[in-house]
Formats: C-alpha cells, sequence, structure tokens
C-alpha cells in the first residue's frame, strides 16, 4: 500500500492554511511550517489558526511546526505561500532541507523587485531545483471562500505534466478542482497582474465610479495581461482561464480581496500608509506593480493602466490625474 504524499506549507498565513486544508482533505499527509510557537502550538492542540480563522476547524491530520528541517523531513511538496517579496530569504533557510526529489510549489503571486523574476524564477535560482520539479498553483482562490469549502478551482503548472497531475491529485478535493498545464509563464504572470488591475478597480469603485468602469478596467487589464504573457512566451488561451481571466475577475469583484480593498481604501482618500493599515495584509500589487512596468518596458509591451497605478502608488500623481490618464489616452482599435 503507498503511503500518502507529503506536504510542507510555509506558512501558516491565510492562504497557506486554506492551501493546507486543501490538501489535508484531499488525502494528503500536511505539514503546516508556521513562525511562531503560539500558532504552531494552537494548530496542533485546537485544530484551527487564531490569527487568520479562529473560526474554522482543521482536519486533526493537519500538524504544524516552527521547525523547518522537522516540516521537510520526507516531503513529496514543499508549498511555499509567503510574500512574493520574502520569497529569496526564506528559501535562503530552507533550501539546506529541501531533499533532492521534493516538488517545490508556488502560490505566490507578484514579481521580484529588483530583479523582476517570477517565483518559480526565483526558487530555481536560490535552491538550484530543476524546472521540472517546480510548480505552480493558480487560480480565482479567496482563502475565506475555500476555509468554507465552497466550490473552486485551480490550475497547477508544471513544466512536466506529469508532476502537475501527481500534485493535481494530492489536492482534489469535492470541492476543490485542480486543472493541469504546463505553462508556467502565463499562470505566473496573470496571478501577479491581476492584483495590479484589482487595484485599479477598488479605486475607481472608492471613488463612486460604477459597473461600466469596474468592467472597462477588467478587460483592458486583461488586454495589457495579455500582452506581456505572450511577449515572454505564454499561451494567450492561458490567459482565458482560471489563472488568467478567473481570477482577474475574483480579484477585482470580490470584496475578499485584499488588492481591490486596498484599492478602494485609497479611492476614499486614504494615504498608503492609511490603507495599508487598514488592509493589514500583505497586498501583491502594491508591491509588484513597479516590477511588472520595468519587466514591460524591457520586452516593449504597453501596459497603461499598470503604469498609471504604478506612478500613483509611488504618490507621484493624485487619483484625480490618474482617472485623467486612463481616460484621455489616443482613441485607438481595440484589437
Amino acid at each position: 500500500m503507498h503511503r500518502p504524499a507529503r506536504a510542507a506549507v510555509l506558512s501558516a498565513g491565510s492562504w497557506g492554511t486554506a492551501a493546507a486544508k486543501i490538501l489535508a482533505d484531499a488525502g494528503t499527509s500536511v505539514i503546516v511550517h508556521a513562525r511562531r510557537n503560539e500558532i504552531a502550538d494552537a494548530i496542533n492542540a485546537t485544530h484551527r489558526n487564531p490569527a487568520y480563522f479562529p473560526d474554522v476547524e482543521l482536519p486533526p491530520s493537519l500538524t504544524a511546526t516552527t521547525d523547518p528541517a522537522a516540516a521537510l523531513d520526507g516531503a513529496d511538496y514543499l508549498v511555499l505561500s509567503i510574500p512574493a517579496q520574502a520569497l529569496r530569504d526564506s528559501l535562503a533557510v530552507w533550501t539546506p532541507h529541501i531533499g533532492p526529489d521534493t516538488v517545490v510549489v508556488s502560490l505566490m503571486k507578484g514579481i521580484e523587485r529588483d530583479t523582476g523574476l517570477r517565483a518559480s524564477e526565483v526558487i530555481a535560482e536560490v535552491t538550484g531545483v530543476s524546472a521540472v520539479r517546480i510548480a505552480v498553483l493558480s487560480g480565482p482562490n479567496l482563502a475565506r471562500e475555500i476555509m468554507a469549502a465552497q466550490p473552486a478551482a485551480a490550475t497547477v503548472a508544471c513544466p512536466d505534466e506529469a508532476v502537475a497531475r501527481c500534485f493535481q491529485q494530492a489536492c482534489h478535493t469535492s470541492y476543490f478542482r485542480p486543472y493541469t498545464s504546463t505553462d508556467v509563464i502565463g499562470c505566473e504572470l496573470g496571478g501577479a497582474i491581476k492584483n495590479v488591475i484589482a487595484l485599479a478597480v477598488g479605486i475607481a469603485s472608492g471613488m463612486g465610479m460604477g459597473d461600466n468602469a469596474a468592467a472597462m478596467l477588467i478587460t483592458r487589464g486583461l488586454a495589457e495581461t495579455i500582452r506581456l504573457a505572450t511577449a515572454l512566451g505564454a499561451r494567450p488561451a492561458t490567459l482565458a482561464g482560471l489563472s488568467g481571466l478567473g481570477d482577474l475577475v475574483a480579484t477585482c469583484t470580490s470584496p475578499l480581496s485584499r488588492n481591490r480593498t486596498f484599492g478602494a481604501h485609497l479611492g476614499q482618500g486614504m494615504t498608503m500608509a492609511e490603507a495599508t493599515a487598514a488592509t493589514r495584509q500583505t497586498t501583491e500589487g502594491v508591491k509588484s506593480a513597479t516590477a511588472i512596468l520595468e519587466l514591460a518596458r524591457v520586452h516593449g509591451v504597453e501596459m497603461p493602466i499598470t503604469e498609471v497605478m504604478a506612478t500613483l502608488l509611488h504618490e507621484k500623481i493624485s487619483l484625480t490625474e490618474a482617472a485623467t490618464a486612463l481616460m484621455q489616452r489616443p482613441p485607438k482599435p481595440e484589437h
């Protein structure tokens, strides 16, 4: 009899906890790595994460530790759910404990500042793990809904389709349906850029704009996502799927979306510092907007929404100037 797959999940944040629950519900043996003793102790003693979901009971098979070596001992999968800008330093600590056959799965939706690297590229560079052992899970996955076992789906992307299928099996439950793909670039860029577009949609909502404005930003945001992703080698069909359009719609329209919420705070007149304090959790779009814009410039891709957002987030233009900049661009054919 085969033993169940084993997964180490770093870390015990909102999406990390939700992903750990999915894996455990799918029959995978899961150890969550928590930075704080009190979180690990609470998960082990009460089967709850008091910092994020104190009202949701976790599967009894899901355990926690603050020891990365213990978490990774015998792990088939290392599942990474941490802020994109913290990935490099975290991996430096974890790499000595990664087994020779462990598959590294990224749940991150950001681009590293200074380098412009996607999460899978940072993983490969820091750990030396081959690209065929690095996978990405991306899709319209709002953690609160998943913790309530509401229906959701996502894409598992890996250059090696067999690896993608194995992780697909490890996280397939009655409420969570994963699909497979080999288009890692498309999945990662869809997940990263949608956060920036969601900030713009949130700002428009906060300023009192209606559904027409939201639909315009979502549609044109998808257009610039496709332009950059395909310039980097992604397939257009990926961006029409779960990790592209699906994730974009959920993140731009849901009140559970931290990027949309952050944007709404700005649209209502909060400063960057006030919006950061009010949102509390990491808002990847704020961190990645400039890196995405630089990537676009390197590849000669026009991304007007991303450009306006990067400028606004650096407080170089006002909300009114941002709206004017987008609406007064020269008219042109849609495609």
